[in-house]
């Protein structure tokens, strides 16, 4: 598939793993945060944690900026908290999840949710990223009129 992205930012995804209170469930896992950079380790490597508590380096992924998207981004940064949307499908053995995307479009975000058995997590956006992101919606910005569509009779 080949992809429309004007840029690019490779990330790395850091992954919490906690003893469950739960009789249907041993652990319960989630995204923590995501970091800019490809980090030299294997995925699924222990890289911290204490107790009950263990965090893992999930995987790589990369983020990609489009120019259609503009909007959405700069709603992203925007609102205070810039987030990004981290999506990983179980696998069923070890290790129970694979990094699927890392996205900071909202929209793309929300429709990761729509396959019901991913774990999809918003996890706060970085600065350095931010930043990157920031400088790619203004060079590609462009502001388009809202139009309403006319029914035809």
């Amino acid at each position: 598939m080949i992809s429309t992205s004007l840029a690019r930012i490779a990330v790395g995804v850091a992954i919490e793993r906690r003893k469950a209170k739960s009789a249907w469930a041993d652990f319960l896992w989630r995204p923590v945060s995501v970091f800019a950079g490809e980090p030299t380790a294997k995925p699924w490597t222990p890289i911290g944690g204490e107790g009950e508590v263990k965090l893992f380096y999930a995987g790589d992924a990369v983020i990609e900026l489009h120019r259609t998207e503009t909007t959405n981004y700069r709603e992203n940064l925007t609102s205070g908290s810039p987030t990004l949307w981290v999506n990983l499908r179980p696998t069923g053995s070890e290790p129970p999840y694979e990094l699927l995307a890392v996205t900071a479009d909202p929209a793309e975000g929300e429709a990761f949710t729509d396959a019901g058995s991913n774990l999809v997590e918003a996890v706060p956006m970085p600065p350095g990223i931010s930043e990157i992101i920031g400088r790619f919606v203004a060079e590609h910005h462009v502001e388009r009129p809202f139009v309403k569509r006319q029914r035809n009779r």
